[in-house]
């Protein structure tokens, strides 16, 4: 092929090394002469004129005026702060066949410059399309060869926007398939809704436009909505985890109802919502979940399974505010114009009730005071007319009692005199003076406490004996039991006793 690369070296003959005698290594003469090299190996090229040859090559086989398509998923995606797109392609279809095997993965490194990356970016963001990690693309580019690092690549060029819309929305009709056939597209919307939902769970990124819109219809409603905000980012790699932990939160809450809404943007914006994690969270959340996401046109698969759907989340906070109202006016504001209707007619008719009551209540006490006053008029007359002989009977009755009262009172009194004698000879009989006086004695302690055995006596204990004439105050000097002496005094008790003072009945029985 005259048109072909032609061979730079035979691969089969083996490489022909020239070896340098140490003297003239020794010397600083390394044995290499490029005249004599080129003499003798006139195929032998230089590295930039190795690279020329290989970028002719490709050049001739990839004509730059002529780009090609290529098909790939992307491995590693870098949106270099520069403006620039660096890609790393793999082949989606390569299972681990023999390129594999002959050491590794092929990969294809793919720049998009700044110019043409800006409006690529853009016409990918108006269809709701983001480049991510595993996704698969068709790119038209031209291939190029970057000599500093040995490196073939491609400048991509443009994006085949329909084969990813075709395979975005064969994905979405897949999930949506597995959501139907596990009974999850409906199973949030069997949530029942609180009658007056005030405590609402709010799932939105805080100071967004369309946080605040939400927020404002419930502050602007003039009802005591109570928010329980959890703040997430709701457009990014991580937005997804973060929307479906925040849905389980909430959803083991106390909170009546949640709203998960977001303002508008492009497409690409609203992919977190049309994610599987998230889908599955708004199903299987055991509270209704209110969404807003996007504007009228937008409908993400969260919206799908969602319980209630709104087309914003202005739309959103309305609804919630409207089933609020709604309660209020049908038990509230509704019967309390019932009542405001009917409460003139009913003090009209009470008034009237009142005064018939008040003219049947006049009537009735005039007649009864007519006839009381009739009865004691009559019973006035009988008490005059019977009034003597009754006064003449009782005086009569008095008189007889009264002669009864006399002999009674007498006889009772006799009575009464005699008891009181047998009262004082009985006293007599127990009287102390007489028991003294009969020879008897009492012996006390010092504090007048009254000695009834040798048990209550102790040894130096100064005692006072009672006589019938006098005191003697004596001090005791030991204590016998009778029944311990086995009977050895004649008295059941008995003390020696030392006498250390007496006095006569002048004392008063005191000492």
């Amino acid at each position: 092929m005259p048109d072909g690369p032609r061979q730079l070296f035979d691969p089969e003959s083996p490489p022909q090394v020239e070896v340098v005698p140490r003297a003239a290594a020794r010397n600083g003469q390394h044995g290499f002469d490029p005249a004599v090299h080129r003499d003798t190996h006139p195929d032998v090229l230089s590295i930039g004129g190795l690279y020329e040859a290989v970028e002719g090559a490709l050049t001739r086989a990839f004509p730059r005026h002529r780009p090609l398509w290529v098909r790939g998923e992307i491995a590693h995606l870098s949106d270099h702060r520069s403006g620039h797109l660096y890609l790393d392609l793999v082949d989606p279809d390569d299972g681990g066949g023999a390129m594999r095997g002959r050491g590794g993965v092929p990969t294809l490194k793919v720049k998009c410059w700044r110019t043409t990356w800006g409006p690529v970016r853009h016409a990918l963001a108006k269809e709701g399309i983001e480049l991510a990690q595993g996704m698969v693309v068709v790119l038209r580019g031209t291939i190029d060869l970057y000599r500093a690092k040995g490196e073939v690549s491609l400048v991509l060029v443009e994006i085949d926007v329909t084969a990813l819309l075709g395979r975005m929305a064969a994905d979405r009709a897949r999930l949506l398939r597995t959501l139907e056939a596990e009974g999850l597209l409906v199973r949030n919307a069997s949530a029942p809704v609180p009658e007056v939902p005030v405590h609402v769970g709010l799932v939105a990124s805080p100071g967004t436009e369309g946080c605040r819109d939400f927020l404002g219809q419930l502050t602007g409603s003039g009802l005591g909505f109570r928010v329980s905000h959890v703040k997430v980012p709701v457009q990014g790699p991580g937005a997804p985890v973060s929307i479906a932990r925040a849905l389980a939160m909430l959803g083991r809450s106390d909170c009546d109802v949640i709203a998960m809404v977001r303002g508008g943007g492009a497409k690409a914006d609203l992919a977190a919502f049309e994610t599987e994690v998230v889908a599955r969270a708004v199903a299987t959340c055991p509270k209704p979940v209110f969404t807003g996401i996007g504007h009228s046109g937008d409908e993400t698969v969260a919206d799908v399974v969602a319980g209630r759907v709104c087309i914003t989340p202005t739309a959103c906070g309305q609804q919630i505010v409207a089933l609020v109202e709604g309660w209020w006016s049908a038990r509230v504001s509704a019967p309390a114009a019932r009542l405001a209707r009917r409460v003139p007619a009913f003090l009209t008719v009470a008034e009237a009730r009142d005064s018939q009551a008040r003219s049947r209540l006049t009537a009735a006490a005039r007649h009864q005071l007519r006839v009381h006053r009739e009865r004691l008029s009559a019973r006035a007359v009988v008490l005059g007319r019977d009034s003597p002989a009754r006064i003449e009977s009782c005086e009569v009755g008095l008189r007889s009692r009264a002669a009864r009262l006399g002999p009674l009172a007498a006889g009772h009194l006799g009575r009464q005199e005699e008891r009181l004698v047998s009262w004082r000879r009985l006293l007599a009989a127990y009287d102390v003076e007489r028991q003294l006086e009969r020879g008897y004695s009492l012996t006390l302690t010092v504090d007048g406490t009254l000695v009834r055995g040798v048990g209550d006596l102790v040894v130096s204990q100064q005692i006072v004996t009672r006589l019938a004439d006098g005191t003697v105050r004596s001090r005791v000097e030991g204590v016998k039991d009778a029944a311990a002496e086995g009977g050895a005094d004649d008295t059941p008790e008995a003390a020696d006793v030392h006498d250390v003072g007496a006095h006569g009945d002048d004392s008063g029985g005191r000492w």
